[in-house]
């Protein structure tokens, strides 16, 4: 299944449901991995008013705004992705977002 197809195939899943947030996470990911970095960082906002996101989601949405030159907004996800990690007793992606703040120049 090429990445096009994995995308509509999300994009049909969130038309019919688009309460699901495991769904949406999905077709950001695949944005994400298709480059399109503007659609996995908007789906990405829909995703969080529907999931108490654990820390993964926010390294996405850094990496997605990195790509597109938003280094201040990317420092920003991070930070919100290492209260999330420590909230839910992740500590080592706490640690890898606070190491990845200071990576960004």
């Amino acid at each position: 299944m090429t990445i096009t197809n994995r995308i509509d195939t999300f994009k049909v899943l969130v038309e019919k449901n688009p309460g699901n947030s495991l769904n949406r996470y999905g077709l950001a990911n695949e944005y994400f991995k298709a480059a399109m970095y503007k659609e996995a960082i908007d789906e990405i906002g829909v995703y969080f008013t529907l999931k108490d996101d654990e820390g993964a989601a926010y390294r996405m949405l850094a990496e997605a705004l990195l790509k597109l030159g938003r280094k201040g907004e990317a420092k920003e996800a991070y930070v919100k992705g290492i209260e999330a990690a420590y909230k839910h007793g992740h500590p080592g992606m706490a640690e890898e977002f606070d190491e990845a703040i200071q990576s960004i120049d």
